[in-house]
């Protein structure tokens, strides 16, 4: 604290004796003012320097004087014009990579592509049902005259029934195996016309007529392809009014009814995985 006290004592000494040497610059310029006054003389002319210069100087101008206290600093200036763009840099090293981004939209469908190439053969399949362990054929003939018009015809002669399949108590085939079958008949036509229809389930499939020709024996045929399900009926029948048809049959002449499964109508096998 006494050090301050003495700066501050010296700077107001300083300022007190700048003070006292003006007041005694100011009372010499009046002097020398008042002294020419009496000596009556003309003042001197323009540019006309009469007093010597004085080159002496107070001590308050030559002695140095306690450095003052810091200013206070001043506003922040404004900012410079942008610098020219600074040569390239070196490339860098590789960052390290980001997270994984979530799935983005769906895209639109692209164009479809050229043609493969073929692929290589599958494995071969299991084996399948054969069409030959699937059997339904039968076939019957006539023993005599048929007796009677508008039912089936009971034929009584067995050529081949191995499955039963032909009933030659109601005179009708019935279907055990759903396909499709041929049936085919020949018939001997004698004493009269024949007229003969094939029905399947009560209704006519096909009609085979023959007019009879006196002292002649004719024959008359038919055969169709048939599609079959399981407990359908096929039979012949002689239809008309008369009391018995002109179908035969002897020792020497035989009428025929026959039928087989072509193939059967297997189910789709459920798709192996």
């Amino acid at each position: 604290m006494t050090l301050v006290w003495k700066i501050l004592l010296g700077i107001l000494l300083i300022g007190r004796l700048g003070q006292g040497q003006d007041l005694l610059e100011e009372d010499l310029k009046q002097i020398a003012m008042d002294e020419e006054a009496e000596e009556g003389g003309e003042p001197e002319g323009p540019g006309t320097d009469v007093s010597q210069p004085d080159d002496r100087q107070p001590c308050a101008m030559w002695m140095g004087g306690v450095p003052g206290t810091p200013g206070h600093s001043g506003q922040p200036g404004r900012d410079g014009r942008d610098g020219h763009d600074g040569p390239r840099g070196e490339k860098g090293d590789k960052g390290e990579a980001g997270e994984e981004g979530g799935p983005g939209q769906k895209g639109d469908v692209g164009p479809a592509g050229p043609r493969g190439f073929p692929g290589n053969p599958g494995l071969k399949g299991a084996r399948g049902d054969s069409a030959l362990s699937y059997h339904s054929a039968f076939s019957v003939g006539l023993k005599e005259l048929v007796p009677a018009t508008n039912v089936p015809i009971r034929f009584n002669k067995f050529f081949y029934n191995d499955q039963h399949h032909y009933d030659d108590v109601s005179g009708k085939f019935r279907c055990v195996l759903p396909g499709v079958y041929f049936f085919t008949y020949h018939l001997t036509v004698y004493t009269k016309d024949a007229k003969v229809g094939l029905y399947k389930n009560d209704k006519a499939i096909m009609f085979t007529y023959d007019q009879y020709q006196e002292s002649n024996v004719d024959q008359a045929s038919g055969s169709v392809i048939l599609r079959l399900e399981a407990e359908d009926e096929v039979w012949l029948q002689v239809y008309g009014d008369e009391g018995f048809g002109g179908v035969y049959a002897d020792n020497t002449n035989d009428s025929t009814f026959s039928g087989f499964l072509l193939y059967p109508a297997i189910p789709t096998p459920a798709q192996r995985r």
